[in-house]
């Protein structure tokens, strides 16, 4: 599957190049003059849109590594419910399964560091999955919200895409890309080309919620209730494999993201995003690191309070832990 994912890629690559060398560069619509006070089109980037961009951020961030934390306590992926040993389609860890002597969950674990993963190191499953629901929560509640918000105002038209053509003008900005032909960038504040629309609308409407519907079918409670729901999956193993590669989808998309942003305007893009205005000033940027370093700050306390408060976890969050299934009861106390 990896490899196979790999060689998709690298074929869209190829068949840029070939588009290229046959046909030349392809046209792209040019980037249109906007005139600012007389822009009637949904543009700028409201007060609730900034603020779903800082938590989404945060949350998908602790997401991504409780989420490794807990990859590395089976650091093993299947597309069958057998899990028989060799049967993954993709291991990270370099030891195989011996067959001649007993081989547990305890001994495939792995060591992640603190600087990867929450809380890190090894045999951590049980409060990586605590910070894994905490956050799940937060990224629910940032989704839902944002996405009401977008049909509520105008704001749906910038990232949903109403025309077929724009598939055509995504992979004619696409052959420039890959070819390192770099197109000229609309400004954001007012549009965005067709490739980065159809990312944006990945990212929102196909990614969250297959990794929020991918995550629901790993639940025990939720398969020992409904256990068609992890069949439309192929599984619950098929769906913790296609639950990694939403991650990877998401940080493929943070790192292109990142790099594009950096590399068409940092300050003005930034100012866009933390600011809500179109202006080259530099208070945007020294603001968004400031929110950077709010978000490392949070990955601290987390580390620092899943090892030095552990039982904050065990009293005051057992919803998390016990979510869906039913609470275990208490031992009778002696008299």
């Amino acid at each position: 599957m990896a490899i196979g994912t790999v060689a998709a890629i690298a074929s869209l690559v190829v068949a840029a190049w070939i588009e290229l060398g046959v046909a030349g560069l392809p046209r792209i619509p040019p980037v249109p003059v906007v005139y600012p006070n007389n822009f009637a089109g949904p543009h700028g980037f409201p007060l609730w849109v900034r603020y779903c961009h800082f938590f989404n951020f945060l949350f998908v961030t602790l997401l991504i590594r409780s989420g490794l934390s807990i990859l590395a306590d089976h650091p093993r992926l299947y597309f069958n419910d057998d899990c028989t040993p060799g049967s993954e389609w993709i291991r990270f860890t370099p030891i195989e399964v011996p067959r001649d002597r007993l081989w547990t969950a305890k001994d495939d674990a792995r060591y992640l560091s603190p600087l990867i993963g929450t809380p890190g190191y090894r045999h951590t499953i049980g409060i990586a999955r605590v910070w894994h629901f905490i956050d799940v929560h937060g990224f629910i509640l940032c989704g839902l919200y944002f996405v009401s918000m977008l049909f509520v105002t105008d704001q749906w038209k910038r990232l949903v895409p109403t025309s077929p053509t724009v598939v055509l003008q995504a992979w004619n900005t696409w052959v420039h890309y890959a070819t390192l032909h770099l197109p000229q960038e609309p400004n954001g504040f007012y549009g965005y080309n067709a490739l980065q629309q159809i990312a944006y609308f990945s990212v929102v409407f196909v990614f969250g919620p297959l990794a929020i519907l991918t995550g629901i079918a790993m639940s025990p409670a939720v398969v020992n209730h409904f256990s068609w729901y992890a069949r439309m999956f192929g599984g619950r193993q098929s769906a913790r494999s296609i639950h990694f590669l939403t991650m990877l989808s998401f940080l493929a998309f943070l790192i292109v993201h990142i790099t594009l942003v950096v590399m068409t305007g940092f300050a003005r893009n930034m100012n866009h995003i933390v600011l809500g205005t179109d202006d080259q000033s530099h208070l945007g940027v020294w603001l968004g690191f400031v929110g950077i370093g709010v978000v490392v700050l949070c990955w601290i306390a987390a580390h620092y309070s899943s090892w030095y408060k552990p039982r904050a976890f065990q009293t005051g969050m057992p919803a998390a832990c016990t979510f869906g299934s039913k609470p275990a009861a208490r031992r009778p106390q002696a008299m």
